[in-house]
């Protein structure tokens, strides 16, 4: 029997993550990756060096893989579509994936859904933010968050204007070369992200709902389930999703990013069409990974379990800190805590630069927090105890 082929475009973490999950299926990959040293590239059997930006490297990576799917969004939409239009199999799609990369065209749509999103429009100018804050019917008041409505991630492509004279001083997002979007500053007491996977013949899983704690725009750690929420709200984000996966036609895995307002509803912030930040926690604490399902579905497979392991998982990001060499510092944590798991990205450490994650899991969600947060902060040598 012939194992398939899965081609990832895309060399960074979460295409290192994949590959990992699918070692134990047999399943041949091969990866597009800017550069040797990217962590994906460190690791994959077949590994070829190019740009994603170029139609012809794209299309000659295509050859011999039985899928494509993408370790982020950047691939432009017209190479996407003119793979398609070639015979090329992507998953997910041209037209689910530009809903990922284009923040205008998923806002349009999900409004079009009537699925809740912050109060919002393309802005041209300073001006434009001006009369969408104060003049507009149901004007959205100050401040107004700018967001390019491609390429931002990470807190990157995001500013917050707080007055007119504010947006008519901020002239980086109209520098970009792409349109802005504006969007009301919402209220809200937490950020949540419900996760779910979808398969081309329409299964689909959702995993718990997750607090997702941002830190300086950066997912900073995640708690799985979202501590506090009730069961109606849980379900309702769930369903939200796996809307979203059917409407979009969208296979693999999708994390819907959420915001949890003070009144208690519930507006989409961000999709992404590809394993996430906030799924990280499922490597450890979830019967099926987001990876392992994210693959699953990419090859038409059945879907896995994803119920959690444990009562509750903590996932916490190590960013680069002080300390370029981490490893020294595994004897500390794995001798103090044999129940945590280490996941390192194989980067060059930079200050702020995700390298890894840890994950503990257990019965007491305070103990639980306690001991990703110190592996995090260890790991990073802000500790050193």
């Amino acid at each position: 029997m012939t194992f398939p082929v899965v081609g990832i475009v895309g060399g960074g973490q979460l295409a290192r993550m994949t590959l990992e999950a699918g070692i134990p299926l047999g399943v041949g990959f091969r990866v597009l990756s800017d550069g040797p040293g990217d962590s994906a590239a460190r690791v994959a059997p077949e590994v070829t060096v190019g740009d994603y930006r170029d139609l012809d490297t794209l299309r000659a990576f295509a050859r011999g893989c039985d899928v494509l799917t993408f370790d982020h969004e950047h691939v432009p939409a017209a190479h996407l579509r003119a793979l398609e239009a070639e015979g090329v199999t992507l998953r997910p799609g041209a037209a689910a994936l530009i809903h990922a990369q284009d923040k205008g065209v998923m806002r349009a749509r999900l409004t079009e859904l009537g699925i809740p999103c912050p109060r919002h429009r393309i802005v041209d100018g300073p001006e434009d933010v001006r009369r969408f804050a104060e003049a507009d019917e149901g004007a959205a008041g100050w401040p107004v968050v700018l967001k390019t409505v491609r390429g931002g991630y990470d807190g990157k492509g995001v500013w917050v204007v707080r007055s007119a004279e504010a947006a008519r001083a901020t002239e980086d997002p109209f520098r970009a070369g792409v349109p802005v979007l504006a969007e009301e500053l919402v209220d809200f007491t937490r950020e949540l992200a419900a996760g779910v996977v979808r398969s081309p013949h329409g299964q689909a899983v959702a995993y718990p709902v997750v607090e997702s704690v941002q830190v300086d725009g950066v997912c900073d750690t995640v708690i799985a389930p979202a501590p506090g929420l009730p069961e109606p709200l849980a379900l309702h984000a769930q369903e939200l999703a796996l809307r979203v996966a059917k409407e979009l036609d969208v296979t693999g895995h999708l994390a819907v990013e959420l915001f949890e307002t003070a009144d208690g509803r519930l507006l989409v912030n961000e999709l992404a069409m590809r394993p996430h930040n906030t799924g990280h926690w499922t490597q450890d604490g979830a019967v099926t990974s987001q990876f392992a399902n994210h693959l699953r579905a990419v090859l038409d497979l059945p879907l896995g379990d994803p119920r959690p392991r444990a009562p509750w998982t903590v996932m916490t990001n190590v960013l680069g800190g002080d300390y370029p060499d981490l490893y020294p510092a595994f004897l500390h944590c794995m001798a103090r805590d044999p129940g945590l798991k280490i996941h390192l990205y194989g980067k060059d450490v930079k200050p702020g630069r995700k390298v890894g994650h840890v994950t503990a899991f257990g019965a007491d969600l305070d103990e639980v927090r306690e001991r990703a947060r110190h592996a995090a902060d260890y790991l990073r040598g802000v500790i050193d105890e």
